[in-house]
C-alpha cells in the first residue's frame, strides 16, 4: 500500500515518472503501467499535455513521443515532496497503531497474531512486532497470490491458518470488507484494528 494520498495526484506522478523514464510509451503500456483502463490512461495522459506537463511528438509509423517539459518537471518534483511527506506520516501513525495494538496483545497474553492482508500496514506491523513478545503465525489475504511475504506463510483460506490468538486488520484496499468477513466468523478470536484505517467496530 502507497501511503494514502490524493489519487489524482499519484496517478499524476506515475504518469510524469514513466514518461521521463521512456519518452516512447504507449498509452496502452501506460495504461498496463498504471493497472487501469486504456481510456483513463489517455484521459489522464490528455491532462498533463493541457497543463503542459507533457508534450507530445508524432515519429513515424504513426507512433508519438511524450517528453517531459521545464513545468512537467517542477510539478513532478512538487508531487515527489508531496508523497514522500505523506508516505512518512502514514508511517509514523501506522506504526503508534499498530504499537498500540501489539501493547494490547502483550497485556491480554496474546503471544501468536495473524495479520489479515498483505500490504505495508502488514509490513509495519510485522516490525513491530519484533520488538515484542508477539509472534506473527502468518497472513491471512484471499485475494493475495504470494505464499510468503516477510518470511511468513500467506493462506487464502483463513481455516488452513495457523493456530493464532488474536486478528490484526491490516487490509487497506478494502478494510470494510475483510472486517465484515471476519466479524461474520464469531469463532471468538479477538480482531484487533489499527485506527489509522478509520474504521469502526461493530457495536461501537
Amino acid at each position: 500500500m502507497n501511503a494514502p494520498s490524493d489519487p489524482d495526484n499519484a496517478r499524476t506522478l506515475e504518469i510524469l515518472d514513466i514518461v521521463q523514464r521512456n519518452e516512447q510509451v504507449s498509452q496502452r503500456h501506460l495504461a498496463r503501467q498504471l493497472g487501469v483502463a486504456l481510456g483513463l490512461a489517455n484521459s489522464y495522459l490528455k491532462r498533463c499535455v493541457k497543463k503542459g506537463w507533457v508534450k507530445v511528438q508524432q515519429a513515424p509509423a504513426n507512433r508519438y513521443l511524450y517528453y517531459l517539459t521545464p513545468t512537467g518537471f517542477t510539478e513532478k518534483s512538487r508531487l515527489t515532496a508531496e508523497y514522500l511527506s505523506t508516505s512518512l506520516s502514514f508511517y509514523r501513525e501506522a506504526g503508534d497503531s499498530c504499537s498500540r495494538l501489539l501493547d494490547q496483545c502483550e497485556r491480554n497474553g496474546w503471544q501468536r497474531l495473524l495479520l489479515c492482508g498483505v500490504s505495508d500496514l502488514a509490513e509495519i506491523a510485522t516490525l513491530r512486532a519484533l520488538e515484542r513478545k508477539v509472534t506473527i503465525v502468518g497472513l491471512y489475504d484471499p485475494s493475495s497470490r504470494r505464499e510468503r511475504f516477510l518470511g511468513k506463510q500467506v493462506w487464502c483460506d483463513l481455516h488452513e491458518a495457523e493456530k493464532h490468538d488474536a486478528r490484526l486488520l491490516t487490509e487497506v484496499s478494502v478494510p470494510r470488507e475483510r472486517l465484515d468477513e471476519l466479524n461474520v466468523l464469531d469463532d471468538g478470536v479477538p480482531i484487533l484494528v489499527p485506527d489509522v484505517l478509520r474504521l469502526e467496530l461493530c457495536g461501537e
